[in-house]
C-alpha cells in the first residue's frame, strides 16, 4: 500500500514535469471524448426517437358510414330500445387476429373534434347531423414490424370501410429506422477505434520523450513493475483529466436540449433519454474509456524501452 502511494504521488509530480507534454495529451484526449461523448448522445436518442415513432404507428379502420359495431342497443321502428345483435361483431374479429394488442374506438364525433381543433374554423361548417367522418378502430399491434400484415387482415372483415396504417411512408419508415441503427453502431464503433488510436499515439510520443529515463532506471536494477506502475497512474490521471471536460460539456449541452426539445416531443408521445440517469451513464462511460486508454496506452507504449 506504501509503494502503491509512493508511485501515485510519483505519477503527479511526472504530470508537473512535463508539463507541457501533458497539457497536449489532456488536450487530445479531451477533444476526442467530446466527440465521442456528443455522437453517442445523438446516436442514442436518435435511435430512441426511431423506435418511438415506430411503436407511434397504428392501424386506423375506419368502419362503415352506418356501422353501429359499437353500440350496444338500437332503437328500432317502434321506437323501443333493443339489443344490437351486430355489437362488436366487428371489434372481436379484429381482436382474434394475430399479433393484435389492443383496440381503441373513436366516435366520429370525437373525430370532427380532433379535426376542428386542428385545423380551425373551416370544418366547423360542419356539426353532428352531417358529420362525413366515420367511427374508427385505431389498432396497435403487438410489434410495428406487423402493422402491414395486420392492416391487410383488417381490410377483409365485413363491415370495414377502409384501413390506413401510413402504407409506402410506413415502410420507410422502417427502413430508416433499420439504416439509423446499423450505421449509428458502425460509426459508434469507428469512432471508438479512433479515439484509441488518437489517445494511444498521444500518450505514446509522451513516452517517447522519456525513453532516456525509462532505460537508466532499467539499467539500475529497477524491476519492470516498478518502473512501469507510475507510467501506468500517469496514464491513467490523464485519461481521468482528459475526460472530465468532456463530461461537462455533454452534461450542459444534453441538458439544453432536453429542456428545449423534450416538451414538444411528449406532446407527440415521444421523448428523449431523461437527464437521471442517462447523462451520469455516459459521463461514466467517457471517466472510464479515458482512463482504460490513458493507463493501458501507457503500458504498451513503454515495452520496447523495458528491454535492454
Amino acid at each position: 500500500m506504501i509503494r502503491f502511494f509512493r508511485h501515485l504521488w510519483s505519477s503527479i509530480k511526472n504530470l508537473k514535469r512535463n508539463g507541457w507534454m501533458t497539457i497536449v495529451a489532456i488536450s487530445t484526449v479531451s477533444i476526442t471524448l467530446s466527440l465521442v461523448g456528443i455522437f453517442a448522445a445523438v446516436l442514442l436518442n436518435t435511435e430512441r426517437l426511431a423506435t418511438g415513432i415506430e411503436n407511434n404507428i397504428q392501424v386506423n379502420t375506419y368502419l362503415l358510414v352506418d356501422s353501429t359495431d359499437f353500440q350496444e342497443t338500437l332503437t328500432n321502428d317502434k321506437g323501443e330500445t333493443v339489443a344490437n345483435e351486430s355489437y362488436h361483431a366487428v371489434y372481436n374479429q379484429i381482436m382474434a387476429l394475430d399479433h393484435v394488442d389492443s383496440i381503441e374506438y373513436s366516435s366520429k364525433d370525437t373525430e370532427l373534434a380532433k379535426l376542428q381543433e386542428a385545423m380551425g374554423d373551416a370544418w366547423k361548417l360542419f356539426d353532428e347531423d352531417s358529420n362525413p367522418l366515420q367511427d374508427v378502430y385505431i389498432v396497435n399491434t403487438s410489434d410495428p414490424k406487423y402493422v402491414k400484415t395486420v392492416a391487410e387482415e383488417i381490410s377483409k372483415i365485413a363491415g370495414v370501410d377502409s384501413v390506413d396504417y401510413g402504407g409506402t411512408n410506413t415502410e420507410r419508415l422502417f427502413k430508416i429506422s433499420n439504416i439509423i441503427r446499423i450505421w449509428g453502431l458502425l460509426g459508434t464503433a469507428l469512432l471508438l477505434i479512433l479515439a484509441i488510436f488518437l489517445i494511444s499515439n498521444t500518450v505514446r510520443i509522451t513516452i517517447i520523450s522519456r525513453s532516456r529515463e525509462i532505460q537508466i532506471m532499467r539499467l539500475v536494477g529497477a524491476k519492470n513493475s516498478y518502473i512501469r506502475m507510475p507510467f501506468f497512474l500517469e496514464g491513467a490521471w490523464v485519461g481521468l483529466l482528459g475526460a472530465i471536460i468532456p463530461s461537462a460539456i455533454v452534461y450542459f449541452l444534453y441538458k439544453i436540449a432536453y429542456e428545449s426539445f423534450n416538451p414538444n416531443l411528449l406532446r407527440q408521445n415521444l421523448s428523449m433519454y431523461p437527464m437521471n440517469p442517462y447523462v451520469y451513464y455516459l459521463i461514466g462511460a467517457l471517466l472510464l474509456i479515458g482512463i482504460i486508454i490513458g493507463s493501458f496506452g501507457s503500458v504498451l507504449s513503454m515495452r520496447r524501452y523495458l528491454k535492454v
